[in-house]
């Protein structure tokens, strides 16, 4: 268990990761996840172009203004620039909290075809420790759930849960702030109350699970996607509908004293992520909600600027440019006051 002094720094911690106007960069993408990124731009994925894609990012003046933190991967938190900085040295400079994935990705689940769990809690009290030594303040746990004919099973959902809730207990233990993300796909046909369906009970099934294990609910990060037509349906809800759905959703699991949620894009192009953002921002504001509404984008923020780089590091300044911009526009969204003419900023 957690001291009051620490669970006080958690609580802390979890609060200024959602502060008014600002949300996370997920650049936590696995190395086969980031190759297939390079791949769609011609560029080979070595150590070396990882880290300079990355840090150029990290060093985007005033970026901070927007994104109050970074989730990073194993390879990144080791890495150093050439200067010599740690990246983590260079994120906290800059005034951003650096984060860290922990789950070693999502497996096939044993009798349950089509489904998954994700792996990774052996040997995680100590990745965890050695993570604090490194500079971490937060953690990112993600389960992967389907829809599909006859699932999400409660099988799944179950499993899922409890490695989700053992997660963020550990997590807790070395006075990091667990980011629980039970994510439901937007892969397949299928329509919005689908997906509100899932989503609730994976979110229900989750936050039981976190109570069970004791973990403080006021010193966790909830990141899920947002309540969405799967991606190949014949006829996919508009913003508005998003909007509504999404917030009766996590009014109906998720307790009013977390902080914070944060809405992954989930394989959203930009503008769709940005125009959802701000509505359901919008309709909290009207109906109200208890927690911060955010951002934890990682295709959101990077899509433009990879496309910018295209591997080429005299492109800099640019790709620093067009990050600033999508920074402050998805910041805007996340207040629930974002305008198309933004984009041309």
């Amino acid at each position: 268990m957690t001291t009051t002094a620490s669970i006080e720094t958690l609580s802390d911690t979890a609060k200024a990761l959602v502060a008014p106007g600002k949300g996370i960069l997920a650049a936590d993408e696995s190395t086969g996840t980031i190759k297939r990124r390079f791949d769609s731009i011609g560029v080979e994925s070595t150590e070396t172009n990882r880290r300079d894609y990355r840090e150029m990012l990290f060093r985007t003046s005033g970026a901070s203004e927007f994104i109050s933190g970074v989730i990073l991967y194993d390879e990144t938190i080791r890495q150093h620039s050439d200067d010599g900085a740690s990246l983590v040295k260079v994120l906290t400079d800059a005034g951003m909290m650096p984060g860290i994935k922990v789950d070693m990705g999502a497996k096939d689940l044993a009798g349950s075809p089509g489904e998954t769990v994700t792996e990774g809690l052996d040997g995680l009290r100590e990745r965890l420790a050695e993570y604090v030594e490194l500079g971490a303040r937060f953690t990112k746990w993600r389960a992967v759930i389907a829809i599909g004919p006859h699932m999400p099973t409660p099988y799944c959902l179950d499993v899922n849960a409890h490695a989700l809730a053992r997660f963020a207990a550990l997590s807790q233990e070395a006075g990091l702030v667990p980011m629980v993300e039970p994510e439901v796909l937007m892969d397949g046909d299928h329509d919005i109350d689908r997906c509100y369906y899932a989503s609730e009970a994976a979110l229900t099934e989750m936050f039981r699970q976190l109570r069970v294990q004791n973990v403080a609910l006021d010193c966790i990060l909830l990141k899920t996607n947002m309540v969405l037509s799967g991606a190949s349906a014949d006829v996919r809800a508009d913003a508005s509908e998003v909007a509504r759905q999404t917030v009766a959703c996590l009014k109906s699991a998720v307790p009013a004293t977390v902080p914070g949620i944060v809405f992954l894009s989930g394989g959203q192009a930009d503008d769709e992520a940005t125009t959802n953002l701000d509505a359901i921002n919008r309709y909290a504001q009207r109906e109200g909600a208890p927690w911060e509404l955010s951002f934890s984008y990682g295709r959101g923020l990077q899509g433009a600027p990879l496309r910018t780089w295209a591997g080429n590091n005299a492109n800099r300044e640019e790709v620093q440019r067009v990050f600033h911009r999508r920074a402050r526009v998805t910041a805007a969204a996340r207040q629930g006051r974002y305008t198309p003419s933004m984009e041309a900023g």
